[in-house]
């Protein structure tokens, strides 16, 4: 089965992987949320093939998560910024930074620490129910299948 076809599914984990489900495209965001905008940029930071890079921002621009924009115009030139759409996986990349902090250690310091904008302290994401703040985890949530 191809990464497009996961879009038909039923299963929200299915159709999200058929967007952001492979390394590159992960890194690639992950590189936006920094700042990181420039096609040159992105492949010097993540040595990627620019062949397999320009796959992976066509299909994200195609998925409506970035999009690109003329910076340049001799030669033509553009950068990519996320959209409202790319800006909603932030969450996602919070979550999975966590989760490697604690399940998959670096073996030297970590690259990146999670800080707040407004005290400059170090975060601790967690997962919490917005209705009633409480912590969401395999052991108090159930997944409902939904049959037609």
């Amino acid at each position: 089965m191809k990464w497009d076809d996961l879009k038909s599914e039923p299963c929200p984990v299915a159709r999200g992987l058929s967007v952001i489900g492979d390394r590159w495209t992960m890194l690639v965001l992950r590189d936006c949320f920094l700042g990181v905008r420039r096609f040159e940029q992105m492949q010097e930071r993540l040595g990627i093939t620019r062949h397999v890079l320009a796959d992976r921002l066509r299909k994200l621009e195609s998925d409506g998560v970035l999009r690109r924009e003329a910076y340049q115009e001799r030669p033509l030139r553009h950068e990519y910024r996320l959209t409202d759409k790319g800006k909603a996986l932030y969450p996602v990349l919070v979550t999975l930074t966590a989760w490697a902090e604690e399940h998959v250690p670096p073996e030297k310091k970590s690259s990146m620490t999670l800080l707040s904008r407004d005290t400059g302290e170090v975060l601790e994401p967690i997962l919490t129910d917005a209705k009633t703040g409480q912590r969401i985890t395999h052991r108090n949530a159930v997944a409902r299948r939904n049959i037609d």
